[in-house]
């Protein structure tokens, strides 16, 4: 062979090569997985998702999804609905929309047993992660009585389409990236609703989420009670106060200040980490409160060991532990700069880092805006009191003292102008978090009030 053959050779396999890069990237969206799971029988027993009770009509495939961006990987099992055509309340129309979810437990014949999850800011539709100890038999997500759901939203970039999806599910033209459009929590909540409806589901039991997951579950309340029986949100809003618009707005101008931003137009490769993580811990400041940081770490100097076992049981915000967040038994990341003195310095370092491994620019600021445009008056009647006032399912607030976003005056407010609620405090001095770390107070509230609210789903036997 003489050079010319060689080179011509050697250029084919790049070629062929950089082709089959390109297509583990972006993967093919109108693949559509509907897997059989089981129960796992070993240590740790949490429960699998299985789908037993499900309508054998459901029209999609029984396939395993390609991986559709560097990220979705990071949540195994997860599955992915997509909707053809879907428009949102801005009037774009988004084609062949993927929905990644997870479920636990079984749908009853009657396809009314349906508890929904919505989670927060970062998190993903994997339960087990965030929210792992209320999920399980006899737990507050009863996995005996309940067909427990959790769908990912628009903009996230764990499997439902978001900046790091491909256009319109067509991988040739590549991913959304900054060009992906504003969407809504309302949007969510549509969006959704077309997924339990694939899937057979006639009447939902209960919604329950935090922060961003509780506007969805105040949004939801607007199917009615003929189709949604009781709600559950938690430090959350009615809509998004000037307060937590201006975070939000801290937040992406950090990532946009990054030089490797670029408008939006990066690549997986090299994108903006140091923007990312700026706006990182700018937000945990907000999930925290000065007592719980002071608690935690005073004026104590940076020692990897002290700050990564620190507070075991606490996790960052909307995250999760086996992706992103992680808890005493990882080894975090060294700091050698002189001027991170401070374990308190070392924490939010360390936790901005474990973020920006797990996460997107451009989906971060496409969420935080998703946030911005929550107002459940919006499009429906004049003030926020009176569009509190249409929801008429029984109705458990949550509320935490120490809340320095979500106020528990916000709380108090969503309590007052529903007519079928309470609210109820979750006592701790660690903010925001408190509704994802204070495990057996969220238990012995949401058992109580589901046996009130649910009593004919509560007390029948296991599916």
């Amino acid at each position: 062979m003489n050079q010319r053959q060689t080179l011509r050779a050697l250029h084919k396999h790049i070629l062929a090569r950089s082709q089959s890069i390109s297509l583990s990237i972006y993967g093919n969206l109108s693949i559509v997985s509907r897997r059989r799971m089981t129960t796992t029988t070993t240590a740790p027993a949490l429960p699998r998702p299985i789908h037993d009770g499900l309508s054998k009509s459901i029209p999609h495939e029984k396939s395993v999804p390609r991986a559709v961006n560097p990220f979705s990987n990071r949540v195994p099992g997860r599955e992915i609905i997509t909707i053809p055509n879907f428009t949102l309340e801005s009037g774009v129309e988004m084609r062949n929309v993927p929905v990644a979810y997870m479920s636990w437990g079984k749908l009853s014949p009657k396809a009314n047993n349906v508890m929904i999850i919505c989670h927060a800011l970062s998190g993903s539709s994997d339960v087990s992660d965030w929210w792992g100890p209320l999920l399980g038999p006899g737990k507050a997500f009863d996995t005996e009585k309940f067909f427990v759901i959790c769908m990912n939203s628009l903009g996230s970039p764990y499997g439902t389409a978001s900046p790091v999806t491909a256009k319109n599910g067509d991988y040739s033209q590549g991913w959304y990236g900054a060009d992906f459009p504003s969407t809504t929590i309302r949007d969510d909540v549509r969006l959704h609703k077309l997924v339990l409806d694939k899937l057979g589901v006639r009447k939902v039991a209960a919604v329950i989420g935090g922060s961003m997951g509780g506007m969805h579950v105040l949004e939801w309340a607007f199917f009615g009670k003929d189709y949604v029986r009781c709600i559950v949100p938690a430090a959350t809003s009615s809509h998004q106060s000037a307060w937590a618009i201006g975070w939000g707005e801290a937040q992406r101008h950090a990532i946009r200040s990054d030089v490797k931003y670029k408008n939006g137009r990066y690549g997986f490769d090299d994108p903006p980490i140091l923007g990312l993580e700026a706006a990182r811990m700018t937000a945990l400041l907000t999930y925290r409160s000065r007592d719980s940081l002071e608690r935690r770490f005073g004026r104590d100097t940076g020692n990897k060991k002290k700050v990564s076992t620190q507070d075991s049981k606490a996790l960052p915000n909307n995250g999760t532990p086996i992706h992103s967040q992680g808890g005493a038994d990882e080894t975090p990341v060294a700091f050698d700069r002189a001027d991170s003195n401070f374990a308190a310095q070392s924490y939010l370092r360390y936790q901005a880092k474990k973020f920006s491994d797990r996460f997107d620019s451009n989906c971060y600021i496409a969420l935080t805006n998703k946030l911005d445009t929550h107002d459940l008056a919006r499009g429906r009647t004049r003030t926020i009191t009176e569009a509190l006032s249409m929801i008429e399912q029984p109705t458990l607030v949550l509320g935490i003292r120490s809340d320095g976003l979500y106020t528990l005056a916000e709380q108090e407010q969503i309590a007052r102008a529903v007519p079928n609620a309470k609210l109820r405090e979750i006592v701790s001095d660690d903010g925001h978090d408190a509704f994802l770390i204070e495990w057996s107070q969220l238990n012995w509230l949401l058992i109580g009030f589901l046996h009130e609210s649910l009593p004919d789903i509560m007390q029948r036997a296991a599916l």
